[in-house]
């Protein structure tokens, strides 16, 4: 699609004035609940962000996300428990006393006010003298490449156009601590994958300390420094983008985050079997008993015929036929049907020795790494 012709291909403008922010805070959240009757919307969350960290709130609708970036920006008052900024205890403070910049899912903006009008909103409530307002709203259009759109209405701006206009609000005054909601879920495909390296390089050239919501799982992969994944009102993983995909803790976070096969194994004495197949896999200390192996697609990789395990003598060999193939561009995503009669996933370059020849009903055989096969407990 065309981008909008503010929009250049290295994301932030570089001949963009600086902004320095006074240096960011970090978060802590202690033992916050919210419950609306019987449900717990939030279930005793503990929580530490980092200054200067990007931080994604991942999970579901319903999951407690929104409640708890709510609680954040003050606009919902926990039932329980600690909130601070800094040294600061912030829980009870109201919202325009937080000093945090807040970006809306639906953008908020004014339909009656211009461009830079609502831009300059929060630097008039602060009464900031009306050249000094000028300056810094111009500023920061120049930083979300908006620059000389400032008398443009609201309703003359594409989506990714009002989606700036409503970031350059929220770090005009320079806070701190910058909320976002869910902000690029009303963009198409390819701008949201613009706008998602765009924010990035955005807060590693302010510093401050971001909270982002989203249900979207590539979206918190691309952009985050840390992903809370948050499932009934609880954090059930905290890691690192990489972490949580190479080594989710349990089966939910597995089938969240990224594509992945689930097949049940057992485990005997640190002998993991799929059937009655054993299977060199890393299991850890206690793990005997019944448990899920997760596969992600794009670890399996294809054995030509006649090969017999890979270059590899730890490889494990999985053998069955295929059921559907679906070309995908750059890749094909096949169905496979394993000996044990266990479905499974894999993904598999076009131009991978043997891809060509394959078709619904073909034997398969497949590598599968010690490394990438991942141990969960049962639900």
């Amino acid at each position: 699609m065309h981008l909008p012709e503010a929009t250049v291909a290295s994301g932030v403008q570089p001949n963009a004035p600086p902004m320095t922010t006074t240096a960011s805070l970090p978060i802590t959240i202690r033992q916050v609940t919210k419950r609306y009757g019987s449900m717990h919307a939030l279930d005793h969350v503990d929580l530490d962000i980092r200054s200067g960290e990007f931080m994604t709130l991942l999970g579901p609708s319903g999951s407690g996300k929104t409640t708890l970036l709510s609680v954040l920006g003050g606009f919902t008052r926990p039932d329980a428990g600690s909130l601070r900024f800094g040294d600061r205890e912030v829980v009870t403070t109201p919202p325009h006393e937080r000093g945090v910049g807040m970006v809306f899912q639906n953008y908020a903006l004014f339909p009656h006010m211009n461009v830079a009008d609502n831009v300059g909103f929060a630097l008039r409530l602060r009464q900031v003298a009306r050249a000094e307002q000028s300056r810094r709203v111009e500023r920061a259009l120049e930083m979300v490449q908006l620059g000389g759109y400032g008398m443009r209405r609201v309703d003359q701006l594409s989506g990714g156009q009002r989606q700036r206009v409503a970031l350059a609000r929220a770090i005009v005054f320079e806070p701190r601590i910058l909320l976002m909601d869910e902000p690029l879920s009303a963009l198409d495909k390819q701008l949201r994958e613009h706008m998602q390296i765009e924010l990035r390089q955005l807060h590693e050239q302010l510093g401050m300390t971001t909270v982002y919501v989203t249900h979207d799982q590539r979206e918190a992969l691309t952009m985050s420094d840390r992903i809370a994944v948050i499932h009934q009102g609880r954090i059930v993983q905290l890691d690192t983008p990489r972490a949580l995909y190479d080594r989710p803790v349990s089966r939910f976070v597995a089938e969240f985050i990224g594509e992945s096969t689930l097949m049940p194994v057992t485990v005997e004495r640190g002998v993991v079997r799929l059937g009655s197949q054993p299977l060199t896999l890393e299991a850890p200390a206690g793990a005997d008993g019944a448990r899920h192996l997760m596969v992600r697609p794009e670890r399996l990789r294809l054995l030509p015929a006649g090969e017999s395990g890979g270059g590899d003598p730890t490889d494990n060999r999985l053998s069955g036929h295929v059921r559907t193939v679906v070309f995908q561009g750059d890749s094909l995503l096949l169905q496979v049907t394993l000996a044990q009669g266990h479905g499974l996933s894999v993904r598999t370059g076009i131009r991978e020795a043997g891809a060509a020849a394959l078709q619904p009903g073909a034997p398969i055989s497949l590598a599968l790494a010690a490394r990438d096969g991942v141990l969960l407990a049962p639900d």
